[in-house]
C-alpha cells in the first residue's frame, strides 16, 4: 500500500513539473490573438475600400463639374447639370444602395479662388467668376461587427464607421500661339459673343496713360512667352517683338488663363510696324522684312494708302503722301467718326459702310449680306478667287486689295485676325507699367480694320469678331487652345 502511495507521489510530481504542454498553450493564445488581428483587418479593409470608392466618385464628379467653368453666364448651371447627369459610381460596404449618383450623395459649391488652397474663400453664385469647385460627399456607415466587438471588450474605441471625401477640380485655358497683345474690358461682365461687330479704338495703357477700358498692352515675352521651337526661337529685343507681333507661323509657347504678365504698349516702340506688315505695309524697322515669307501680308490689303515708286523698292507704302485717291480702308463705327462713343463702338457702321462703298465700288454693294467688316473682308476676298488668288479685288483703283510691295501673299483670310487677351483691369488694379500674374477673363477675336499710325495715332482699331478657345480649336492664324481641367484635392 505505501509502495502505491509513493508510486502516485512521484507521477504528480513528474506532472507538476513536464513542460512539454507549454508550446501548445502559448500557441492557443497568439493564434486568438492574430485571428483578432486579423478580423480588425478586415473590418478596416471595409473603411478603406469604401472611402476609395467615394473619393473616386467625388474626384469624377469635381472633374465632370469644373469642365463647364468656362466663364460663361450659364457655367454653374452647366457644371450642376453634368456633375448632377453625367456621373455615377457605387460602393461595396457603405449602408443602404450601393448607387452613387445625383446630387443626393454629395453637396457641390463653387469658388472664385482655390478652396484646396491656403486661404478659405467664400463660396460664389457668379458663374462668370467661377473657376473652382468642391464636391463633400454626403458620408457612408459601414457596419464594423469585429471591431464593435474589440471596442466592447477592450474598452477603446475602435468602431468609428463613418467615411466621406472631399475634392476640388479647377478649369483654365491654355492658349498657345496667340498674339502677345492685352487690352482692357470695361468691366468683369463684359463679353466678347454679345459685341460681335463692335469697333475698337485701343491705345496703349500704362504710365500716364492709365489702364482704362479700350487700354492695350502686351503679354510679357521675357515670362516665356516665346516658343523654343517656334519662328522667334533666339530672337532678342525688338527682333523678338516684330516676330511675336507679325510672324505667320507658329512663335509662342502655351500658357495658362490664370495669370499673365502685362506690360505697357509704350514698352515696345516697334509695334506698329509691326502689325502693318498685314496690311503690306513694311516701313521703319520691319522694311528689310518684306521678301521674308514667314513675314506675309494677309491675302486682302485693301487700307486707303497705296504704294510708291517701281524697280527694286516695289510698291511700298511709303511714310508720308501715300493715301490712295480713289479708295479707302474699312471704316470704324459711326459713333467713333462723330465722337459720340468713348473708345467701344455700338456696331453701327451704315454711314461708313456707304461711304465705303461709294468710294471702292463706285455705289454699288457688291457684298449686301455681309453684315460686320471683318464678313465685308471675306466677301471680297472670296469674290476674287479666295486666299489664294493674285486676281484684284478692286478693279480700276490704284489699288487692288493684294499685296504689291511684299513678293509673298499669305493664302489665310485670319492674317488680319489677332487674338487678344480681354483683362479687367480695374478689378485688378493694374497701373504704371504693367503688372504680374493677371488673369484673362477672356480670349477675344478681333480683326484689324485699319493700318496702325498712318493717321497720325498710334491707336489700334479693330471689330470684334467673338469669344475663341475651346477643346483644341485653332484661330486667328496659328492659334491653338486647349481646355485644362485640373484636380487639386
Amino acid at each position: 500500500m505505501l509502495q502505491v502511495f509513493y508510486k502516485t507521489c512521484e507521477a504528480y510530481r513528474r506532472f507538476r513539473h513536464a513542460e512539454e504542454g507549454a508550446v501548445l498553450a502559448l500557441v492557443a493564445v497568439s493564434l486568438a490573438v492574430m485571428l483578432g488581428f486579423l478580423a480588425l483587418t478586415f473590418d478596416f479593409g471595409r473603411l478603406a475600400t469604401t472611402q476609395s470608392e467615394l473619393q473616386s466618385f467625388v474626384d469624377n464628379v469635381a472633374l465632370s463639374a469644373a469642365g463647364e467653368l468656362d466663364g460663361r453666364g450659364d457655367s454653374i448651371t452647366r457644371a450642376t447639370a453634368a456633375a448632377n447627369q453625367m456621373i455615377s459610381d457605387s460602393h461595396t460596404f457603405g449602408s443602404g444602395a450601393s448607387l452613387l449618383s445625383g446630387e443626393s450623395d454629395y453637396t457641390i459649391a463653387f469658388y472664385e479662388e482655390n478652396p484646396a488652397g491656403p486661404t478659405a474663400p467664400q463660396p460664389i453664385n457668379d458663374a462668370r467668376d467661377a473657376g473652382f469647385v468642391e464636391i463633400i460627399s454626403n458620408g457612408e456607415t459601414v457596419q464594423l461587427g469585429f471591431a464593435a466587438a474589440f471596442s466592447g471588450l477592450s474598452g477603446n474605441d475602435a468602431s468609428r464607421n463613418d467615411v466621406g471625401a472631399t475634392a476640388v477640380a479647377g478649369f483654365t485655358q491654355s492658349a498657345c500661339d496667340i498674339t502677345p497683345l492685352m487690352f482692357c474690358i470695361p468691366n468683369g461682365d463684359w463679353n466678347a459673343d454679345n459685341h460681335v461687330g463692335d469697333s475698337i479704338q485701343l491705345r496703349t495703357g500704362g504710365q500716364g496713360a492709365g489702364w482704362g477700358p479700350g487700354a492695350f498692352g502686351f503679354i510679357d515675352p521675357s515670362s516665356g512667352l516665346s516658343d523654343d521651337t517656334g519662328a522667334c526661337a533666339g530672337k532678342t529685343g525688338s527682333n523678338l517683338d516684330i516676330c511675336l507681333l507679325a510672324a505667320a507661323a507658329e512663335r509662342t509657347a502655351c500658357f495658362e488663363s490664370t495669370g499673365v504678365d502685362v506690360r505697357t504698349g509704350q514698352s515696345v516702340g516697334v509695334y506698329e510696324a509691326a502689325l502693318n506688315i498685314r496690311f503690306d505695309i513694311f516701313l521703319a524697322s520691319v522694311s528689310q522684312l518684306r521678301n521674308d515669307p514667314l513675314y506675309a501680308p494677309a491675302p486682302n490689303v485693301i487700307s486707303g494708302y497705296v504704294g510708291q515708286g517701281n524697280g527694286s523698292a516695289g510698291q511700298c507704302v511709303a511714310n508720308s503722301g501715300s493715301e490712295s485717291p480713289d479708295s479707302i480702308g474699312l471704316p470704324e463705327d459711326d459713333c467713333h467718326a462723330s465722337g459720340t462713343c468713348g473708345r467701344y463702338g455700338d456696331g453701327g457702321w451704315a454711314a461708313g459702310r456707304a461711304n465705303y462703298v461709294v468710294t471702292n465700288y463706285d455705289g454699288v454693294d457688291p457684298h449686301p449680306s455681309a453684315g460686320t467688316r471683318y464678313e465685308y473682308y471675306l466677301a471680297e476676298i472670296a469674290a476674287a478667287g479666295g486666299g489664294a488668288s493674285l486676281a484684284d479685288i478692286l478693279t480700276n483703283k490704284t489699288e487692288t486689295g493684294r499685296p504689291q510691295c511684299s513678293a509673298h501673299q499669305d493664302t489665310n483670310p485670319k492674317r488680319r485676325v489677332l487674338v487678344a487677351a480681354g483683362v479687367d483691369c480695374a478689378a485688378n488694379s493694374l497701373s504704371g507699367s504693367g503688372g504680374n500674374d493677371i488673369p484673362v477673363e477672356e480670349f477675344v477675336e478681333v480683326f484689324m480694320i485699319k493700318p496702325v499710325g498712318m493717321d497720325g495715332t498710334r491707336d489700334v482699331w479693330v471689330e470684334v469678331i467673338g469669344t475663341v478657345g475651346g477643346g483644341d480649336g485653332g484661330t486667328g492664324e496659328t492659334s491653338v487652345f486647349r481646355d485644362v481641367v485640373r484636380l487639386y484635392k
